[in-house]
């Protein structure tokens, strides 16, 4: 196992949920269109080792912070790549019977952790009909795994960096067909709008040099490999935000003008 999957693994176990709120304005915008929302990221719900509880916990803070919005990191269970249908399923109803208890709308973002029977341990077939990130879809975003949506001056961009391999393997990937919706969304909105990205595996992390030294890599799986070709998409374009999660660490990374 190389250094960069290991880890990736210790990070794995951690089953933290990372909280942010974050409260936004734009200078060109009237101050009353000040609004906050909070990120919460890789909750891996399950009912072990008190995962539900703590999710209540965290579903109870956040009410009382009263946020315009919720918006997730992905890996919303815990998990739903080696199991057999009737425990994703039940995990994903877990789930929306607790995000209910939120006050206010929450938008999700696909983590590695909600694509259904990938691994071959679950028993499922590719052949499957709610295979790969059909269930997702099916249960948490009624279509696509990768949207947009608009407040207060702000626009928002969901994005889907789950890729996988004939061999039933996930890594970090914007495909084609998602760099072109990029392109049409951003032209369907002003140059000047400010913009947010959520996506679960990150663009950019130092974890690896971090932990390991300074010219140890990261593995495909806790990288978005191609993403340079996708961040350049963005050039001309006021991105002010990259949410993202997966590793299991806060990092604060700015490059460019933007900050990760």
């Amino acid at each position: 196992m190389s250094k960069g999957k290991s880890i990736w693994r210790r990070g794995l176990f951690l089953m933290l949920t990372m909280i942010f709120v974050l409260s936004l304005f734009s200078c060109s915008q009237p101050e009353d269109d000040s609004f906050k929302f909070v990120f919460m990221t890789d909750i891996h719900l399950q009912e072990e080792r008190a995962g539900a509880k703590g999710f209540e916990k965290a579903i109870k803070r956040a009410n009382q912070i009263d946020p315009d919005f919720i918006l997730t990191g992905g890996d919303q269970i815990m998990d739903a790549l080696g199991q057999s249908q009737e425990r994703a399923t039940h995990l994903f109803d877990l789930y929306d019977r607790l995000t209910k208890k939120f006050n206010m709308c929450v938008y999700n973002t696909l983590g590695n952790h909600d694509v259904f029977g990938l691994y071959e341990e679950s028993g499922i077939s590719p052949q499957h009909p709610k295979y790969g990130k059909t269930m997702y879809k099916e249960r948490m975003q009624k279509g696509s795994t990768y949207y947009s949506f608009d407040h207060k001056g702000w626009h928002f961009m969901i994005l889907d960096g789950i890729g996988y391999t004939e061999e039933r393997h996930y890594y970090g990937r914007i495909d084609s067909a998602q760099q072109e919706w990029i392109r049409q969304d951003l032209a369907s909105i002003d140059k000047n709008t400010p913009i947010i990205v959520s996506v679960h595996i990150p663009f950019y992390s130092i974890l690896a040099q971090a932990v390991d030294g300074g010219t140890e890599p990261l593995s495909e799986a806790a990288i978005i490999t191609n993403n340079i070709e996708t961040l350049d998409l963005f050039d001309g374009y006021n991105l002010k935000l990259v949410l993202q999660g997966h590793l299991h660490i806060v990092e604060d990374i700015f490059y460019k003008g933007t900050h990760f």
